[in-house]
Order: structure tokens, then C-alpha cells, then sequence
């Protein structure tokens, strides 16, 4: 029996996909929930799982293969398998006698053989446009699988001018950006375009935290498992700014604009395919504790690339901590269709005045940027204050003037 293996839906209003990587090659015996192929959505990268043990084929039901870097529609058929086919007694054995045959790649090979595929050489759909533009597969890299040379590259492929100059250390390279980096890049446009964005700053002595962490940093660790972090102080003082300018908190939908009476906290991090940015829920219900727990599991899973499309949906604010990567000052873009986001950014020793006097403090430069249709100055000047208050007050303003209690220890 010929099982059609069809992309299941990654998550709500996704259409398309994108097939990242072939996990197996055409030919082996999979096994039922076996790994097959990562997918990239625009939202996150997912493995696609075997829906039935047999011997697979890495085409359509027409016949057609599907190339890495293609992308499918949900529900497209992108590969067969063969579920009456005997599972051969050796793994190893089918992939010795295809290596033995890999110097015969110059003979004509079917479309689906393992030597079509081999490096330098174009597949099929590649090598039919190549012949159009007159041009020969040793004329351009590849950016498929073993280098070989996909439908994408041959359509980039531009027939040389004369004699090709080779100048040593002046080369370039040309790979394609991942769906979900298109994404990235289509909604970063979108806020843009379609947002009064502005950007107020502010900055933050950080005496206070750093004090409170020397203190009981190491306690907290060993009594909850995870570090006592900045990420957390700064939730819970943006937790609380929200409270006190809930148009910070809203979004506008049509006419109309749509306040949060909870809060989500979106918080940007960097994931092996690019930005991801997972979802804190409720953080105005968690403590100290809850909120460094969410942020050290949602970071492994980002890290890990395991982040779901569901962790990643919603959000009423993000912050985004630049400083991480060094960055002193940034304005950040808004997260649409939110309506702000914090940044933050590097902590440095600074002179300042203090009572009269000059003192060295650690200091970090905050940024708010926000979507001015529905926040006013007043409001967003007046957000970024309460956030620094509370990060240079956490004991009365973020702990009750209760350490231990806030810190659960």
C-alpha cells in the first residue's frame, strides 16, 4: 500500500510551508513517528514525523520531487511510502551498495537516484532551465543539500559577460532566507509602514538590582533551580507600569481599540532560524520565581528549536533585551499588532550626579517605543518613568518592602 504523506497544519491561518531539510534520503526504510523532514512555517520550524513504517520516496503522487527550499501548501502530498515494503535487515547495507555506485554519476541516472543528487550537479527541474539560458551546472553553486545545484539556483543563475573574472578574496555567496526569516522581515516592514512608531528613552540606575541579586542570588538558586535574572525584575515592573497607562496595554483592531485586562509578555530571543519571540501568559499572576522559570524553559525550547506555534501566538507587550549583544542604545521596533515594546540594553559603569556628587553606577539606557495612534506623550513618557521607578525601588515598588517573600525563600 502507497501512503500519502501530506503537511499537516503547523497552526491557525498558516497556508504555506517550507520544506528546510530532508532528514532521510529517497530510498531508506522509515520507521512509524520517525523524523522525516524539518518544515519551516513563518511562525517556527517543526519536524514532520512518518506517518507509517515503510520504504519512503521523495516525490509527489505526480512524480515530482520535492527540492529543500520549496515551498507547500497544507494538505500537499510531498512524499510516499511504500508500507508493504520489507524492512531490510541491515540499515547500513542499502546505503554501502549506493556509495559503490556514486563514481558512475557521468551515466544517465533516473530522477530520484541518490547520484543525481550528488555535488555540483543539478536536479532535473534545475538542469532543464540551466540548458534554456544556454548555461552549464559548473557555472554555479549550489545551495541544495551536497551542494547540489536546486530549481532556485537555476533561476538566480546569470550567464557570465565574457571571460569570468576571478579576483582572490573578493567571492560572495547567495543562500535563500528561511520562512521564517521572511516573515521576520515582512512584519518589521509592516510596523513600520503601518505604525505612528515612536521611541522615548530613559535610564536606569541599576544599584538596587545588582545589590538585591549579590544578596540572595545564590539562595534563590538553590531553593528554586533557576537564577534570579533581570528579566524578571523588568517584567514585573513592566506588569505594573501597564496597570497604572493600560492604553500601553491595547491594540487597535479596525476602528476600534482593544485593551488587555491581563497581561502577555512577548520577550524576543535569539533561535538557531532567527528571532523567536515565545509568550510569558499572565505574567501579572507570577512571582519572581514563575516568571525566571517561563523565561529559562521558553529560552531551551527556542534554543533547542521546539518552540511551538502556540507559544509564540499573542502577546499584549514584548521587551527585547539588545544588551545581551552588547547594544547600548536601540529603538526597537514594535511587535504588531501590540502597541509597545521595551528595550533594553548593555549596563555600564557611568559617572552621574548623586546628591550633589559625582558617583560611579551602573547604568543601563531603556527604550519604549510605541505606536503613537492610540498612546500619547503624556502616556508613554509616563510608562518609561513608572518602569524605572520600580527597577530603582524593586523593594517597596516590585516586593511589598517584603524580600523574602517576594523571592519565596
Amino acid at each position: 500500500m502507497i501512503l500519502e504523506m501530506k503537511v499537516p497544519s503547523p497552526g491557525e491561518s498558516i497556508t504555506e510551508v517550507e520544506i528546510a531539510q530532508w532528514l532521510v534520503e529517497d530510498g531508506d526504510y522509515v520507521e512509524k513517528d520517525q523524523a522525516i523532514a524539518e518544515v519551516d512555517s513563518d511562525k517556527a520550524t517543526l519536524e514532520l514525523p512518518a506517518e507509517a513504517s515503510g520504504k519512503i520516496t521523495l516525490t509527489d503522487k505526480e512524480g515530482n520531487r520535492i527540492e529543500e527550499g520549496d515551498a507547500v501548501e497544507v494538505g500537499q502530498v510531498v512524499c510516499l511510502i511504500d508500507t508493504g515494503a520489507a524492512k531490510p535487515e541491515g540499515s547500513s547495507a542499502p546505503k554501502e551498495e549506493k556509495k559503490e555506485e556514486a563514481p558512475k554519476k557521468e551515466e544517465s541516472k533516473p530522477a530520484a537516484s541518490k547520484e543525481t543528487y550528488a555535488s555540483g550537479t543539478a536536479s532535473p527541474a534545475a538542469k532543464k532551465i540551466l540548458d534554456e539560458k544556454g548555461m552549464s551546472s559548473d557555472a554555479v553553486k549550489g545551495t541544495g543539500r551536497d551542494g547540489r545545484i536546486t530549481k532556485e539556483d537555476a533561476v538566480k543563475a546569470v550567464p557570465a559577460m565574457g571571460e569570468e573574472i576571478n579576483v582572490e578574496g573578493r567571492g560572495t555567496s547567495r543562500s535563500k532566507m528561511s520562512m521564517l526569516r521572511r516573515k521576520v522581515a515582512e512584519r518589521l516592514v509592516e510596523a513600520k509602514n503601518t505604525t505612528a512608531m515612536l521611541t522615548t528613552f530613559n535610564e536606569v540606575d541599576m544599584s538596587p538590582i545588582f545589590a538585591l541579586r549579590k544578596k540572595y542570588k545564590q539562595t534563590f538558586k538553590e531553593k528554586h533551580g533557576v537564577s534570579l535574572g533581570f528579566m524578571s525584575f523588568f517584567s514585573l515592573a513592566v506588569v505594573r507600569a501597564l496597570k497604572m497607562y493600560p492604553a500601553v496595554n491595547s491594540m487597535i483592531d479596525g476602528k476600534e481599540m482593544l485593551s488587555y485586562d491581563f497581561v502577555d509578555i512577548s520577550i524576543a530571543v535569539s533561535g538557531p532560524k532567527g528571532l523567536m519571540v515565545p509568550v510569558i501568559r499572565n505574567a501579572e499572576k507570577l512571582s519572581f520565581r514563575g516568571i525566571e522559570s517561563e523565561v529559562k524553559r521558553l529560552a531551551i525550547r527556542a534554543r533547542d528549536g521546539q518552540i511551538t506555534v502556540d507559544e509564540m501566538t499573542g502577546g499584549t507587550f514584548t521587551i527585547s533585551n539588545g544588551g545581551v549583544f552588547g547594544s547600548m542604545l536601540s529603538t526597537p521596533i514594535i511587535n504588531p499588532p501590540q502597541s509597545g515594546i521595551l528595550g533594553m540594553h548593555n549596563i555600564v559603569e557611568r559617572p552621574v550626579a548623586v546628591n550633589g556628587k559625582v558617583e560611579i553606577r551602573p547604568i543601563m539606557f531603556v527604550a519604549l517605543s510605541y505606536d503613537h495612534r492610540i498612546i500619547d506623550g503624556k502616556e508613554s513618557v509616563g510608562f518609561l518613568v513608572a518602569v524605572k521607578e520600580a527597577l530603582e525601588n524593586p523593594e517597596e515598588l516590585l516586593m511589598d518592602n517584603n524580600i523574602k517573600k517576594a523571592l519565596e525563600l
